[in-house]
């Protein structure tokens, strides 16, 4: 993919989160995923691509836009996969608190894992941790071994888990090995990039969430040069049939970050919706707003950090219109 692309992600979740923005802590988060969702897709058909979304709102009957096997982009080369997740973090927009996200992740066709929205269990690190984590190992096992690699002591390991029942063990398992434990009520994609980002007090993610941010995931950890490991948690025969019908032949292989995301030429853009570890929130002053976003491309290694200030009243009609 031409690198211009980049910065062309990046008006993409710009505008899904001026957009969603407008409705923090309005306890709405239907609306605010419909917005964003809006925006993204409005944006989407202004981009010079043959996209098309693997990672989605969810099938066609299920989501008017942005849905698994829908075309996005002007229709001319490059033709690529479309990952995307309009407002990562419903909740954490509705309720006004940290991490919430807009995403995407592109790369060439065939390169994205076709993951069903169904559970994933994953472990992720940073790239001085890459090489020293086991999904299939005990938490004490790879806390060990991630502290080793980062040279410090076991009990300044901070680990993050999402605040679920399910992780009950997993929890006392890490707090029993002497982690500091960081619980989150939402928002696992910001949390497994975290792992990867200097400076944000995060050191290792554990646990079960959605495959479909598994995949988001992986695609900025490998911009990153981190790592994930990940299986996916069928819960019924209909969870077995659907990873079938998307190619996946063993539903319980364990899924390394090249099995998520293949090659290097990847771009993933972010841009908070809310304040969190890694990115600021959108600020609104009146006629213009503010955005920080992160866009990054695997075949360089470039990771840019982008603040855009916009004038509202030049933006299309789904960002600039005032919430009543």
């Amino acid at each position: 993919m031409e690198r211009e692309l980049a910065l062309e992600f990046v008006r993409v979740t710009e505008a899904a989160a001026l957009a969603a923005g407008r409705l923090m802590g309005r306890g709405d988060k239907e609306a605010a995923d419909q917005a964003a969702v809006d925006a993204m897709r409005a944006v989407f058909d202004t981009v010079h691509i043959d996209g098309t979304v693997v990672i989605g709102e969810g099938e066609m009957d299920e989501a008017p836009m942005l849905y698994i096997g829908e075309r996005v982009g002007t229709g001319s080369e490059p033709c690529v996969d479309v990952a995307v997740d309009p407002l990562e973090g419903t909740n954490l927009v509705a309720k006004g608190l940290p991490n919430a996200l807009s995403v995407v992740a592109v790369a060439p066709r065939g390169c994205l894992l076709h993951a069903p929205d169904i559970y994933m269990d994953k472990i992720a690190v940073g790239p001085k941790a890459r090489g020293c984590i086991n999904l299939d190992a005990p938490v004490e096992e790879n806390l060990k071994n991630v502290a080793r690699a980062l040279e410090r002591d076991g009990r300044d390991l901070t680990a993050i888990i999402l605040d679920r029942p399910r992780h009950a063990e997993l929890i006392a398992a890490a707090r029993t090995a002497g982690a500091r434990v960081k619980l989150i009520s939402d928002g696992d994609v910001s949390a497994a990039i975290a792992t990867a980002i200097e400076n944000t007090g995060v050191d290792i993610l554990f646990g079960i969430g959605g495959a479909p941010e598994g995949v988001l995931a992986a695609a900025a950890l490998k911009c990153l040069g981190g790592e994930m490991q990940a299986r996916l948690k069928p819960e019924d025969e209909e969870d077995l049939k659907r990873i079938r019908d998307m190619g996946l032949e063993d539903p319980h292989k364990l899924l390394a970050i090249d099995d998520l995301v293949k090659g290097d030429d990847i771009i993933f853009a972010a841009t908070g919706i809310t304040d969190g570890d890694m990115l600021k929130g959108v600020r609104y002053h009146g006629r213009t707003a503010e955005t920080h976003s992160l866009v990054m491309r695997c075949v360089t290694g470039t990771i840019r950090s982008v603040s855009a200030t916009h004038v509202l009243a030049r933006k299309p009609g789904y960002v600039h219109r005032r919430c009543t």
